[in-house]
């Protein structure tokens, strides 16, 4: 691959580093330290999380939008979100907090789905689709580094340090993303006709959006309290934040590994055997409270939820690929309003049944349910294409 190449992938990456894997999910292991001094509840967590989710189902949503500029609007979105990092180590105010984590949301929610269009476009135009997977490794690296870095600083200079750290970090990978880029033009989307857009919600299509906005809703559970969960059991706390470590080592090299997968066997297919053992991941801490069956269950869920989420974009583009822009916006748009409800739900039942295995038992049923969906669409619309097929056959003959 050429050295232009592999700089506009790897800018590609650093920013997914700081929408997803910092911006978003550094508060997974910042969120026991505030707990624990701010004196936050489970369920204010829960508020924070949510916000920060409602932001990206309307950055995802917006998104969608966006056909010309990408690159300029880009770089504001991602100048945004990394003052939104900054900030939260400035103040304790929850209500300003709830606010800066809907902005953190807006921004990831932009950055994710218009990062994702320019770079699959940029790959697809010069013969690389291929390498597509390394794009969403950036979600990985980024939970690895805050996973490894918000003990180190908060240590030293508390949880409030820990935002300040990331949030210096990631505005170093910024300015790396403008050299990268300083020299390639991204092409204008094109807007996308009436006619053109109903058929992006036909066929197996709103099967894989239903589907992927239940994995969204299931997986985040996980995502916002896996570490809160081993830090209050006891005998495990010293696990917790090696736990989210493992999750973004996990993660990081999930997706070259899963795309590599569809190569031998049909996307659903893969896709079925990531739900299933994201399944096993969510529930082994319910059956078992050890330090290898949370440690497995973060590595299960860095894999799988890193896997899903490239694997049903990449498919969505294939399906659609003149519209990467509206099918990766629709499928991130569902993901994300899956991922608002998710921790309230978790937050009520963890509450009613004052148990951290009831809000991981409803995620695992949840995520059945997807993947029960998943299949039932794929056998549902490969019928119905079937049967179109042989209608047109009949007719021409």
């Amino acid at each position: 691959m050429q050295r232009q190449h592999i700089e506009v992938l790897f800018g590609g990456v650093l920013l997914l580093v700081v929408a997803m894997g910092i911006s978003r999910f550094a508060f997974t292991p910042i969120l026991p330290f505030m707990r624990i001094e701010e004196g936050l509840s489970f369920e204010k967590g829960g508020y924070l999380a949510s916000s920060n989710y409602i932001g990206y189902f309307a950055g995802a949503l917006g998104a969608g939008f966006i056909y010309r500029n990408k690159k300029n609007f880009l770089i504001i979105t991602v100048i945004l979100n990394v003052i939104s990092i900054f900030i939260m180590g400035l103040t304790h105010s929850f209500l300003l907090w709830l606010l800066l984590r809907f902005i953190a949301g807006a921004t990831s929610g932009f950055i994710f789905v218009l990062t994702s269009s320019i770079i699959m476009d940029y790959l697809a135009s010069h013969s690389k689709t291929r390498y597509s997977g390394f794009l969403f490794s950036g979600i990985g690296i980024g939970i690895a580094i805050s996973g490894l870095l918000v003990p180190f600083i908060e240590g030293r200079f508390g949880w409030e340090g820990s935002w300040l750290g990331l949030g210096i970090l990631s505005a170093l990978f910024l300015i790396m993303t403008i050299v990268f880029w300083r020299s390639i033009s991204i092409q204008n989307g094109e807007k996308v006709e009436k006619s053109n857009d109903t058929k992006i919600f036909k066929g197996f299509m709103p099967w894989l959006i239903i589907a992927y906005g239940l994995e969204g809703l299931g997986y985040i559970i996980t995502g916002t309290f896996l570490v809160d969960i081993i830090y209050n059991i006891e005998s495990l706390r010293s696990f917790a934040s090696f736990s989210w470590v493992i999750a973004g080592i996990a993660a990081a090299p999930a997706a070259p590994l899963w795309m590599l997968l569809i190569s031998r066997f049909t996307t659903v297919k893969v896709l079925s055997i990531a739900y299933i053992l994201q399944v096993i991941g969510i529930l082994l801490p319910v059956f078992a409270q050890t330090s290898w069956s949370v440690l497995l269950s973060a590595f299960l869920f860095g894999f799988t939820f890193v896997g899903i989420v490239s694997l049903s974009t990449a498919y969505a583009r294939e399906l659609f690929p003149k519209q990467s822009g509206v099918v990766v916006s629709a499928l991130t748009t569902s993901y994300a309003l899956g991922q608002i409800i998710g921790p309230i739900l978790a937050s009520s039942v963890e509450s009613y049944f004052n148990s951290f295995k009831a809000p991981l038992s409803f995620a695992g049923s949840i995520v059945t349910v997807a993947l029960a969906i998943l299949l039932i669409g794929k056998r549902y619309s490969d019928r119905k294409e079937l049967a179109k097929d042989i209608e047109v056959f009949h007719h021409s003959s």
